[in-house]
């Protein structure tokens, strides 16, 4: 495999660390108006230095070639102390990855991991359909929707290091405002 190729494809996933960042500042921007909201953190691959590993990608899987971490989305913690407006809070989201020029990211790679307030209990994922419930075989998980746009995922089970990255990714807190952009964070180890 050629240099130029490995060097094309870390610039790539560099560019959709860095795209997933810039949309979680624009979803954290539009929910900062939200009083229910207390407090937005990135979480997941996106809020940490990227690493190197060997990817799915068939060219450099069998050539056991290591390169950065694919980030396949943007996980967000958002404590919330009020779920009846959660449809609001998704439709706000929509727009405003929507309105966002040149970012080419879409709502639906943006997961909401909902948790309560002073527990850290997660109560599910903010759903991204347009009506709830939908009718999709998602919607048939027990508890799926009994708040409505409260997303419930079979068989998931929160692990211990789910809010890990939590306090060094904080991005915004209600009463301080916004602490600090996702583009801050550290992106590669080279940074």
């Amino acid at each position: 495999m050629r240099r130029a190729a490995i060097i094309e494809q870390e610039r790539s996933l560099i560019a959709r660390q860095q795209a997933f960042r810039r949309a979680a500042d624009v979803v954290t921007d539009c929910w900062m108006g939200f009083r229910d909201i207390v407090a937005v953190s990135l979480i997941g691959s996106v809020s940490r230095p990227l690493w190197r590993e060997v990817p799915r990608f068939s060219a450099f899987r069998h050539a056991r070639i290591a390169v950065w971490h694919e980030c396949k989305d943007v996980d967000l913690a958002v404590w919330i102390e009020d779920l009846s407006r959660l449809d609001k809070m998704r439709q706000a989201a929509v727009d405003a990855l929507r309105n966002a020029v040149g970012l080419g990211v879409a709502d639906h790679q943006v997961d909401a991991f909902l948790i309560e307030p002073g527990t850290d209990r997660y109560l599910g994922r903010l759903c991204h359909f347009a009506t709830c419930p939908k009718g999709k075989r998602e919607c048939a998980v027990p508890g799926c929707g009994a708040t409505p746009f409260l997303r419930q995922h079979e068989a998931f089970v929160p692990g211990d290091n789910l809010l890990a990255p939590a306090r060094f990714a904080m991005l915004y807190r209600r009463g301080e405002g916004r602490l600090r952009s996702a583009l801050d964070l550290p992106g590669t180890p080279e940074d």
